[in-house]
């Protein structure tokens, strides 16, 4: 099990830390009361490897709370319940700075002035920094790179060049994929839809495909694509996307794009991308009695 303690100046950057994290498959706690970590970690050990990674943010917004920390720290040493404590830091002029942006007070300087609330701070987290496992200094980090450290230190070995592909067919009468990174249009190709032997079937059918990929223009729209996409999966990777949902559409979802989709997620696959596929509309027309265009 991994067991972070996130904590840190405020302004430093541990609610990006969190999210990076939580992306990571990390079970998330903002502004846990130390007082209650015993109990929870003994909660998360005794679950049998079910919640095996899970990161806390606990910093001085607990108030009185926040000196328990120590103690209950202790008993998780005592007791062998492993832990790291990730800290994160930042000058005081980027704290000042990111506060006057966000025009918000700091937590122990509620009506006096920002830097005042800022050296508090410092001092009564000197002694938790100096427990800390990992310190980042986000001063001059933008949030892709605190991000990709994080991923460094906290990701599994697997989750580093992680990137789940979706390859959806869609029919653009029916609307375009609102979570859809990527569209593609391939209304260009003829429609087996005014075939009448090749009607009633599907892209996924022998018949269509055949058909739809009998075009030059369909492989070399195919060869295209495939092409773009093998640039732009390791940079979308450098950049921390997690997710990539790629959609091809075509007039109601049945014929065009579902042979495409499929040719595109063999290739995908080929390649040993982490991908599925899905045919949102494939029968959208049959229920509907065919296309009107």
């Amino acid at each position: 099990m991994r067991f972070v303690i996130v904590t840190g100046l405020s302004g430093a950057g541990k609610s990006q830390a969190i999210k990076s994290l939580e992306d990571l498959g990390y079970f998330c706690i903002d502004n846990l009361p130390p007082t209650l970590m015993a109990k929870f970690a003994e909660a998360c050990y005794q679950t049998d490897g079910k919640i095996d990674k899970i990161a806390l943010v606990i910093d001085i917004r607990g108030g009185e709370f926040f000196d328990d920390l120590f103690e209950n720290l202790k008993y998780l040493k005592e007791n062998q319940y492993e832990y790291e404590i990730l800290f994160l830091d930042a000058s005081d002029k980027v704290l000042v700075k990111r506060y006057k942006e966000s025009r918000r007070k700091h937590p122990l300087a509620p009506e006096g002035r920002i830097l005042q609330g800022i050296e508090l701070e410092r001092k009564r987290l000197e002694e938790v920094k100096n427990k800390a496992t990992n310190i980042i200094d986000t001063s001059n980090m933008s949030t892709r790179q605190l991000r990709d450290r994080i991923s460094r230190i906290y990701a599994d070995e697997d989750q580093i060049e992680n990137l789940m592909i979706t390859v959806l067919s869609f029919g653009f009468k029916y609307g375009i994929p609102v979570d859809a990174d990527l569209v593609f249009d391939v209304r260009f190709l003829p429609n087996p839809f005014y075939i009448p032997d090749l009607k009633e079937f599907s892209g996924n059918d022998k018949q269509v495909r055949d058909y739809v990929l009998s075009f030059k223009e369909t492989n070399k729209f195919i060869e295209k694509l495939s092409d773009m996409l093998e640039f732009l999966i390791p940079n979308y990777i450098k950049e921390g996307k997690r997710q990539l949902i790629i959609g091809i559409g075509c007039t109601g979802g049945r014929h065009r794009s579902v042979a495409i989709t499929n040719a595109i997620y063999d290739k995908l696959l080929d390649k040993d991308h982490k991908v599925t596929k899905e045919h949102r509309d494939i029968n959208e027309d049959m229920k509907k009695g065919g296309i009107k265009l």
